[in-house]
């Protein structure tokens, strides 16, 4: 005991946890305190916000602004929240693909593609967006421009070169009508930075997707998001699966992995456990302000991959379900909500056809999802939201569930990952409570020790909130 006491005592004049002179609840500094490296503020307004992204050419037959300032009721209706545009600058004419060319081949990042419209037929769409409660993203393509970019011929030493000195599309890809930007060039920074504080100050637009935003410098985008916060508070999404984008940069970025992990569940290539490394990263490697977006299906999983039904089939609704109530920032395709079964061309008019399927009741799942989710705060994005709790159970390999719960609101997720009847028993307590069930308002308790039985690719939303 004599050591144990001289021991404490060595401990406490040596500078310890806490200061003999200090308060017993106030630790001393001692450089180890928690440091958060997030320093940006997530808009209020993105707090249960949902994406929607609009393929401007085929989100309509017209094609046109004006035209999809007109669907904007319905998408109201819907319950989506932000706006996101594809590309609406100039589309490049040397070396184009197809006919009209891709979206991601910027001419001009201070025009509007004529395709689409007038500056004015833009701004009135904007407007019409923020009268009717939507927030408007724009799709920004950072890394490269069209070959016929003014800029190559007035700078042409803002561009990266190939081994033998002539302008180069990204390496590897097969994006020939593109030319790669050299971001060492201050010259570059400011033409791009400045055409998205451009849009931002003249149009009011609220943010930013950043196509492939991994292969830009973090720096520029940590920049640009100071300056346009100067401005009025934005959003950014960033194509790119790297937490260090969210500390001073982006609110929300890709979560690849929880897309390619639904799909290959979905098709048969693995099991509830597949979820587990997705999820474990998130909540370990991953701040907890992050947006990560779990997406269904986007412009180019629908163009290159397949599309919803190819890529999910029978486990589509639970797979979306997921993808609106796990951690994660939900998306819809345009198009996604009339069941839309066509791979929409990339470089052509492909208009969407709305009444393809006159039995199409995806849409409502959508609607009720987004209703769902704002009525329970424990779903909200990033830091607002709860953390998901694993329910331990009988059947670990098919049954995926989980409880997010705080201040009182608390869900309960139980999805049958798997092509075949569950049962399963709880093994913990974890979601023992009363519940009101999503799919038919009804009043649920969930005892210790009860069974779950779920069809194949089944599942049950359960809150503690009612409907």
């Amino acid at each position: 005991m004599r050591e144990l006491i001289a021991a404490t005592a060595a401990f406490a004049l040596a500078g310890g946890a806490y200061a003999m002179s200090g308060t017993a609840d106030e630790p001393e500094e001692t450089g180890w305190a928690s440091d958060s490296k997030v320093t940006i503020e997530h808009p209020e307004w993105s707090r249960d916000a949902v994406l929607y992204q609009i393929n401007t050419r085929h989100f309509t037959e017209e094609g046109t602004f004006k035209a999809a300032q007109e669907e904007l009721p319905r998408l109201k209706e819907l319950g989506v929240d932000i706006l996101w545009l594809m590309p609406i600058h100039p589309i490049g004419a040397e070396n184009r693909k197809g006919t009209l060319g891709s979206p991601y081949s910027v001419q001009d990042y201070y025009g509007v593609n004529p395709e689409f419209g007038t500056e004015e037929d833009f701004r009135a769409f904007v407007h019409a967006a923020h009268a009717q409660g939507f927030k408007v993203i724009l799709d920004l393509v950072a890394n490269h421009t069209a070959w016929d970019n003014a800029l190559a011929k007035e700078h042409p030493d803002w561009y990266e070169k190939d081994w033998k000195g002539d302008f180069r599309p990204t390496p590897w890809w097969d994006w020939s009508d593109i030319i790669d930007l050299d971001w060492s060039k201050p010259g570059v920074r400011e033409h791009v930075g400045g055409a998205m504080e451009y849009w931002v100050r003249e149009f009011d637009v609220d943010g930013y997707r950043a196509d492939v935003a991994g292969y830009v410098p973090l720096d520029f985008w940590e920049t640009a998001r100071a300056r346009l916060d100067a401005i009025k508070p934005v959003f950014l999404l960033g194509e790119v699966q790297q937490s260090g984008f969210h500390h001073a940069a982006f609110d929300a970025t890709y979560a690849w992995d929880w897309h390619n992990t639904t799909k290959n569940v979905a098709q048969g290539k693995g099991n509830a456990t597949n979820f587990y490394g997705y999820y474990a990263e998130n909540e370990s490697l991953w701040p907890r302000e992050a947006m990560r977006m779990t997406y269904i299906e986007n412009h180019d999983s629908n163009a290159w991959e397949g599309t919803m039904e190819e890529n999910y089939g029978a486990a589509l609704e639970a797979m979306t379900a997921l993808s609106f109530t796990g951690e994660g920032l939900p998306l819809i395709h345009n198009g996604m909500e009339a069941c839309n079964a066509k791979r929409l061309e990339f470089f052509e008019r492909d208009p969407i056809d709305w009444q393809q399927d006159e039995n199409c009741g995806y849409g409502d799942l959508l609607a009720r999802l987004i209703a769902f989710r704002k009525a329970n705060p424990a779903l909200e994005n990033g830091q607002w939201g709860a953390v998901m709790h694993k329910v331990e159970s009988s059947a670990p390999e098919q049954l995926f569930a989980w409880v997010r719960q705080e201040d009182g609101n608390k869900v309960l997720g139980l999805f049958n990952m798997s092509d075949r009847p569950l049962v399963a028993t709880f093994s913990d307590d974890l979601p023992v409570g009363d519940y009101t069930d999503f799919a038919d308002g009804s009043a649920v308790t969930i005892e210790s020790g009860d069974r779950v039985e779920l069809p194949a690719w089944g599942y049950r939303l359960l809150s503690s909130t009612a409907q």
